[in-house]
């Protein structure tokens, strides 16, 4: 057998075979029959071999290439978190379901079987990262890092009593898979920064992966038409297998939609169908679009021609009409080339509601101009006469990407807010809002409905009073910390508390308070407990809109301990009916939803066509 040595030194592994000698899948008749024939094979054979070589070579060269100038030019490095915020950092999935069996309490009998189910940020490799290079410094923000789901289910048995056990998994993304593979960071953050080193991190992330950006899939969970989904709204949704937390194919409507989509679509009251819009960097920077209740097809797509990008985080619905918001927090590339921040709250800007017909055009849509403000989260719409209603959350400045603040941005602390411990930015303070757009006169009038005791997030209502007038809302009561900078301040949120707003209730008037202000009741966690991620989960049979429970995730940074919380909302300030301790820490997250079994005692399960996971 010969061997062939490089006039390099370099010896090949494979081991190479005469062309005359026999092949054991050769029989001795076939090559003394055509001798010719066999050695032609043979050689053709080893030729391909060396060609396909050859080609994945060349093929790797240009990615080899672009891996190299990453790896000399770029430095990643952790961020590093303060005590205060270790609950922010990841955790490890853990490997299959786990029984629960520390229940403090009872879980009502007339509670739903199903799953509680959370997404939140979990970064790889252990932290969110920062690059330095000759271009600049960039990070990835507080919202990033790839997405984790953290769910509870919940069982009955013949007997009629609980099981329940506790899960953890990461969305498999394309690009969480890609650097799973290569065990370390290998996108380059491209949201905060030096503007230079942003728009290298564009261009080189663009050159080795096709995407400017990881698909991170960290903000929300929704269900629609048996399916549930994972989804950030930089990117389509992945669909969830909601009995082992397995991640599907991406969602695209059937091919039909090619482009980001919200983190929070609205099931449209009366039809079902499911309301989505997707916001963009580049042209068209906003469409909506309306897809069939049985999430078949997509119904209706329009561009509705604004003049920005504006990073938009929700949409609402009533009856009739879409609700589109056109606020001053834009995405803006060509900001950027010339030296500013890729994501920036333009205070001086213009603010806008729109009002658009179901299967409405750019054309039909009714704007409504406001005072400048910002706004992440509506609580409901719904008509009412000539008006639509529209109530939210408001704040004088934007927490995304997180602004740096002066000490004297700082509502300092008094007697009142003695449950929060951290001041609370002024810019950031986050309070009820009602807009009323009436569309025969086109005015637009409003008021606060909270006062400045409280600072409001992550609002819940029953989802089957989406787009209809309602009674009662539920929040997250913010506890915002801040972290030192040299000479200014970073603000980093917690939720201490939680809030029930009946809305139809006024409290009565103080000099501190705003004008009548509704009526609120606080579920208080105590002392260094914060909650993410909370939900409503109607109760079983009941006839009033607030008959059930609001669910949560809740972290006692004393204890380092994780628990669900089950909070009867006609009791709202009363202790919780059950508390269930979990088996490992589970850090703050976004939003939360409960995903109710079906007719057939069964949880929703159904994959989608080419199920690949």
């Amino acid at each position: 057998m010969l061997r062939s040595t490089s006039p390099h030194g370099i010896t090949p592994s494979r081991t190479y075979k005469p062309a005359f000698s026999l092949s054991a899948r050769t029989s001795s008749s076939s090559v003394t029959s055509n001798p010719k024939k066999s050695l032609f094979q043979e050689l053709q054979t080893q030729l391909s071999f060396r060609i396909d070589e050859a080609s994945k070579v060349l093929k790797n060269t240009p990615q080899m290439l672009l891996d190299a100038v990453v790896d000399s030019t770029f430095k990643f490095s952790d961020q590093t978190l303060h005590p205060s915020e270790s609950n922010f950092a990841p955790v490890d999935e853990i490997g299959g379901p786990i029984e629960i069996l520390q229940i403090e309490g009872e879980i009502p009998e007339d509670f739903p079987e199903g799953v509680y189910i959370r997404n939140g940020s979990n970064p790889l490799f252990g932290a969110l990262h920062s690059t330095t290079s000759v271009f600049g410094e960039s990070s990835e923000i507080w919202v990033e890092g790839e997405g984790m789901l953290h769910a509870l289910f919940f069982t009955k048995s013949r007997s009629d009593s609980w099981s329940v056990s506790y899960a953890n998994r990461y969305v498999q993304s394309e690009t969480l898979k890609i650097e799973q593979a290569r065990q370390k960071p290998c996108f380059l953050p491209a949201i905060e920064g030096d503007s230079p080193a942003i728009i290298v991190a564009y261009i080189l992330n663009y050159l080795r992966f096709g995407k400017v950006n990881k698909n991170i899939s960290n903000t929300n969970v929704f269900e629609h038409a048996g399916r549930v989904y994972a989804v950030a709204e930089s990117h389509q949704p992945q669909e969830i297998c909601i009995r082992n937390l397995e991640t599907g194919n991406t969602w695209d409507i059937g091919g039909k939609w090619d482009r980001p989509f919200t983190a929070h679509p609205k099931v449209a009251p009366g039809s079902g169908e499911l309301v989505i819009f997707g916001s963009d960097a580049k042209r068209p920077f906003l469409v909506v679009g309306v897809v069939s209740d049985d999430g078949t097809k997509l119904k209706h797509k329009v561009d509705v021609k604004l003049d920005r990008s504006t990073l938009c985080h929700d949409i609402g619905v009533t009856l009739k009409y879409n609700i589109i918001l056109d606020l001053p927090l834009t995405i803006d590339i060509d900001r950027l080339t010339k030296g500013g921040q890729l994501i920036e709250f333009e205070k001086g800007s213009y603010s806008r509601i729109g009002v658009m017909p179901r299967y409405g055009d750019a054309e039909s849509v009714m704007w409504f101009d406001l005072e400048p403000l910002c706004m992440f989260h509506l609580i409901n719409c719904f008509e009412e006469g000539d008006e639509v209603v529209v109530q939210g959350f408001r704040s004088a400045d934007s927490i995304i990407p997180g602004p740096r603040l002066n000490k004297h941005d700082m509502v300092p602390e008094t007697s009142e807010l003695k449950t929060r411990k951290h001041e609370i930015n002024e810019k950031l303070f986050s309070r009820l809002y009602e807009w009323r757009l009436n569309l025969e006169t086109k005015t637009v009038s409003g008021e606060y409905l909270t006062g400045t005791k409280w600072s409001l997030e992550f609002p819940m209502i029953h989802n089957n009073y989406t787009g209809v007038r309602h009674n009662y809302a539920y929040a997250q009561i913010v506890d915002s910390l801040t972290r030192s900078g040299a000479n200014s301040e970073k603000v980093l949120p917690k939720y201490g508390s939680l809030a029930k707003l009946c809305l139809e209730e006024r409290e009565n008037v103080t000099e501190t308070s705003a004008k009548d202000p509704v009526k609120m009741e606080i579920h208080r966690l105590g002392e260094d407990r914060f909650c993410s991620g909370a939900s409503f989960v109607p109760r079983v049979g009941g006839t009033h809109e607030d008959d059930g429970w609001i669910i949560s995730f809740v972290h006692d940074e004393k204890t380092n301990t994780s628990q669900v919380l089950i909070i009867d909302t006609q009791r709202f300030e009363g202790a919780p009916v059950a508390k269930i301790t979990l088996p490992q820490r589970v850090p703050y997250g976004f939003h939360g939803t409960f995903i109710h079994n079906n007719t057939n005692g069964r949880v929703n399960t159904k994959p989608a066509k080419n199920w690949t996971a």
